[in-house]
Formats: C-alpha cells, structure tokens, sequence
C-alpha cells in the first residue's frame, strides 16, 4: 500500500475516532461505550501507521534523530 493510501485510511480512522469522543460529550448514556470505539479507532490508526514503517524497513538508528548529550542537547 503506498504512503499516501495509509495516511489517508489514518486520517478516516483519526476522524471517526473524533466523532466518537464528540459524540460521547452529548450522549452520557453511551459514553463509555463511544469512548470504547474511539480508542478502538485510534489503535487501528496506529496498527496502520506501524504497518506501513515496517515495511519499510529502515533500520530504528536512522529513523529517529538521537538525543542527549552526545547530539548537542544539554543532559537533564
């Protein structure tokens, strides 16, 4: 699946998880249920978004920029 293909499908899920949360504001009787499929959602959004950077497979070092004192940063 192409990058552009998984943000959208991230997108529809983040959105229907939005709708989930804003629904569950004026509904109090579904609220914990609502609230339920909105986490379900964003966790599909996740699982997509894990799915396609394995499949990229570039190695972890390279993805992320280091931190800590060794990239400039001040150690806390």
């Amino acid at each position: 699946m192409t990058g552009l293909a998984v943000m959208e499908n991230v997108r529809r899920y983040r959105a229907i998880a939005s709708l989930c949360r804003q629904a569950a504001t004026f509904r109090p009787i579904q609220r914990c249920s609502l609230l339920a499929q909105a986490e379900e959602w964003e966790r599909r959004a996740v699982v997509e978004l894990e799915g396609y950077f394995d499949s990229l497979d570039f190695p972890a070092q390279n993805v992320w920029p280091a931190s800590g004192p060794q990239a400039g940063h001040p150690a806390p």
